[in-house]
């Protein structure tokens, strides 16, 4: 069947009905509610059969062929939908939205829901311990806006950036927040490096908007809803700015597929340039803040490390706090001073830890209560939550020492009002959907009391017209059951049909071994049952929805509650971990001095079992000690050296105890990382070319207040070139122009040179331990060079056999005697002597020199090139 060819007026009235709705959801997956199921068909019915597992079947249409179908129960449907949203497909519900058909018999349908990756407000459907970002992106007169919504949450962010480093600050806002799903306006597109990175990188769902859903003046009314609010400036909008296009644009998406203005938003957050400390892309993946670099798992990150966060709202928080440490020393001071009064109360800071433990995600609920698809259960979670706040607030009472706990108490609110109503009103166990009635407690409403009453007496009728029909009848197994097909009947077996009083009974069904009947006696009493019954349920939900929109009216006062709890819970988990691991407070300051005793690793020191991490001291600052110069062999513990000294300083930021014995931590605005090596085939670039660039960018926005960590630049080219490279990187980094803090990794041992020829550098290297041809690395840092590379001795370790080693070994003597071993003094001019490595860059050139396709002027150029080096 061709799909896109189909002569709709032949169909029957039901798929007419389908395609009405379908034309105007082509790029969705419909789901067509259709009784107890959602059914798909045609291409839908197609594509869901492949991706979901489901048969494919047909049904009638009106055409000579059936059309495809396949379909899902509605009550598990979530589970599908999840899939086919992990998988990047977007699904419209389509429901049932009158009670009572048409003409001709159709019942009216429309699309109540949009599900796409960015818009999901369901909890099964959620990562609990993270949020669902939907990006929109505006971009207009060399500026991009970037608006960031949870809207499971009710958080929006945003931001304006436009710069000459407009790409790369795109491209770190979107590392930072890992949107599920991007829309933006057509001009956006023009950002090609952007929108690279997006489509190989991100993989998230992507839909381009009209530029009509961006106009501040035809969506207008859309936004001030959602936040009710007065106007854009009570927003901190001003109207026709990229800003504010950016804010109608996610707006306007969130309205379209909700199908609602629900105003779940309080606050709109604009996030200024120098809010947060800058982390680039690289940055997160090397220090691996939230999840491991090789297998992307929590496990082995920084995230693990300080989770022990006892709800989901301070789950969230905590990977937020780790993504965006702060830069403001007031902040940071007065995260770290609650924290350290949670761990000098330990009693009462575990004690807060049992409480939280026992508190839902009520940021979430609040979502599904605004959206009407909260549960009776999600009611009694919010109540089971506001259980604990008056106690979490007494606890809180005993943290006088504090200014921020004092502010979170304030914060907090005991929701006495709405946990007074809930519990009035529902039981203690309600079923999972109101429609099935049975949630609203006997004696909360009057007219409820009524028709149950009506309900249970209705069953005492059918009872006593049960055992009167025996009587009258003389059927002694006689009995009066429901079916949801018939409604009551009366069942006589086969034994007793001579004695059915077939003036009264009216046969309904024939079984194998029995008859059901009807009576009109039996009628009336299942209408007035049945009438009390669709009463009270339809009672119900209207109570239900009473009481979830008081609830909703109190949006702000849980919003609120709910941010305290997290921070709470954050702080919490902060004092705990720093409690357990023996952590300490570090001192933070703005002189630029970076000093940390006996520093630790906070993740390898929790990984290592058999052997007790070997703490290390660093001094840096912004004078005579702005860079070091790390050299020794892999493995001994250079990169871990680097990282925590970047790690420790993160944690201070964001208002974290430390790994160390002290630590004096100035205020850094950007961490850098140049680690590893690693081909961006995707882009078409080089190992060298990657390296490279990301140097490039380091050079380029790194200010005196950065910390740059760089291991092993230049080692994607020959050695000559490598050296040089890594010398003018070095040179650069420390000069007046940028002098930035820096640990500089290198296998290079030529470099070390630079300790004597330029200010605020000096040399580390890893301690060693010799015992005959046997080497230890100690992985201490000590001062100074190293005297050669272990490669061997590396090699040694990794388990490459005796035979191989003791041949490696022969063949460095060999080289080694072989070596122009005249090592020059330094000149004058600061520039490293290499005559010691003349020979080895000689051999280098002469082996990537093809001489029989040099023409003679290249050849006599080569030449001349290798004699300036001898």
């Amino acid at each position: 069947m061709d799909f896109n060819n189909i002569d709709k007026e032949k169909l029957s009235p039901m798929m007419k009905q389908y395609w009405s709705v379908k034309d105007k959801y082509k790029d969705h997956i419909l789901f067509f509610r259709l009784g107890d199921f959602y059914e798909m068909f045609f291409s839908d019915a197609v594509l869901a059969s492949k991706v979901l597992s489901l048969t494919l079947t047909g049904r009638d249409c009106g055409m000579s062929e059936r059309a495809p179908m396949c379909g899902i129960p509605f009550r598990s449907s979530e589970v599908y939908i999840k899939k086919l949203i992990n998988l990047g497909y977007k699904v419209a519900i389509c429901e049932q939205t009158s009670d009572q058909p048409d003409k001709k018999g159709l019942f009216t349908r429309d699309v109540v829901k949009i599900i796409t990756p960015g818009t999901l407000t369901e909890s099964s459907m959620l990562d609990d311990s993270s949020n669902n970002y939907i990006c929109c992106a505006y971009y207009e007169n060399e500026s991009c806006a970037l608006c960031f919504a949870d809207i499971s949450t009710g958080e929006v962010y945003l931001t304006l950036k436009g710069n000459d480093n407009i790409n790369s600050e795109i491209i770190n806002e979107l590392s930072r927040y890992q949107p599920s799903e991007i829309i933006f306006s057509s001009s956006f597109l023009t950002l090609e490096t952007v929108t690279a990175f997006i489509k190989e990188k991100l993989q998230c769902a992507v839909t381009l908007r009209d530029d009509i859903c961006f106009d501040c003046n035809e969506k207008e009314n859309i936004v001030l809803k959602q936040f009710s609010a007065e106007s854009y400036e009570k927003l901190g909008l001003e109207k026709n700015t990229p800003c504010c296009s950016c804010v109608c644009g996610l707006f306007d998406y969130i309205s379209e597929t909700q199908k609602s203005l629900a105003g779940r938003f309080t606050s709109l957050t604009v996030i200024s340039d120098n809010a947060f400390m800058g982390l680039d892309l690289n940055a997160r993946r090397n220090l691996e803040l939230t999840e491991t670099l090789r297998n992307k798992e929590k496990k082995g990150s920084l995230l693990w490390v300080l989770d022990s966060a006892e709800t989901s709202m301070g789950k969230r928080l905590l990977k937020s706090w780790i993504e965006q440490p702060l830069i403001s020393p007031a902040r940071i001071i007065e995260r770290l001073d609650a924290v350290e009064q949670l761990c000098r109360k330990s009693v009462v800071m575990m004690e807060l830890k049992e409480l939280l433990d026992h508190v839902y995600d009520i940021e979430r609920l609040m979502t599904r209560i605004m959206y009407r698809s909260a549960t009776p259960r999600d009611l009694k979670m919010l109540s089971a939550t506001a259980v604990q706040l008056p106690l979490i607030k007494e606890q809180l009472s005993k943290i006088k020492e504090s200014s921020l706990i004092k502010a979170l108490d304030a914060k907090i609110s005991d929701l006495e009002e709405i946990s007074a109503l809930i519990e009035n009103a529902i039981i203690d166990e309600p079923p999972v959907s109101v429609k099935e009635g049975g949630v609203i407690r006997d004696g909360f409403n009057d007219e409820l009391d009524s028709l149950r009453n009506t309900m249970t007496n209705g069953h005492d009728i059918i009872a006593a017209i049960e055992q009167k029909e025996r009587d009258e009848t003389g059927i002694k197994t006689l009995k009066i059951s429901y079916h949801r097909t018939f409604g009551y009947c009366i069942e006589v077996t086969r034994s007793y049909y001579d004695l059915v009083p077939e003036d009264r009974y009216i046969r309904r069904q024939t079984l194998t071994n029995s008859e059901r009947y009807i009576t009109e006696e039996l009628k009336n009493a299942e209408n007035m049952i049945a009438g009390a019954k669709d009463k009270s349920i339809a009672l119900e939900n209207d109570i239900f929805n009473e009481i979830r929109e008081f609830i909703a009216s109190k949006l702000e006062e849980v919003q609120n509650t709910a941010e305290a709890v997290a921070c709470l819970d954050v702080l919490c988990s902060f004092a705990d971990v720093s409690i357990k691991n023996m952590y300490s407070k570090p001192e933070i300051a703005i002189d630029g001095v970076i000093n940390i005793k006996n520093g630790r690793h906070p993740v390898v020191e929790l990984m290592l079992k058999d052997e007790e991490f070997v703490p290390n001291d660093v001094y840096l600052d912004t004078k005579d000690n702005k860079m070091y110069i790390i050299t020794g062999p892999n493995m001994s513990g250079k990169s871990t050296f680097m990282r925590q000294t970047a790690l420790i300083t993160l944690m201070a930021h964001i208002g974290c105890f430390v790994p160390a014995e002290y630590a004096k931590i100035s205020v850094t605005d950007q961490i850098f990382t140049r680690v590893g090596a690693s081909d961006d085939l995707t882009a078409g670039q080089s190992t060298f070319m990657v390296e490279m660039s990301e140097v490039g960018d380091i050079i380029k926005y790194a200010t005196k207040n950065s910390l740059v960590i760089l291991d092993e630049v230049g080692r994607g080219t020959s050695t000559s070139d490598g050296i040089s490279i890594a010398h003018a990187v070095a040179e650069y980094i420390s000069s007046k122009s940028l002098g930035c803090k820096t640990l500089f990794a290198t296998h290079y041992h030529e470099l070390t040179e630079l300790e004597h020829t330029l200010k605020g550098v000096k040399n580390l290297s890893i301690a060693v331990k010799r015992n005959g041809d046997d080497i230890r690395f100690l992985r201490k840092i000590v001062p100074g060079g190293a005297d050669e590379s272990y490669g061997i001795e590396v090699a040694k370790l990794a388990g490459l056999p005796k035979k191989i080693i003791n041949r490696a070994r022969q063949l460095l003597k060999d080289m080694d005697s072989h070596k122009n071993t005249d090592v020059k003094t330094v000149p004058e001019n600061n520039q490293i002597s290499f005559m010691s490595l003349n020979n080895d860059m000689i051999a280098d050139r002469l082996r990537r020199t093809n001489i029989d396709e040099l023409s003679d002027s290249e050849c006599r150029e080569v030449l001349r090139d290798l004699s300036s080096l001898l």
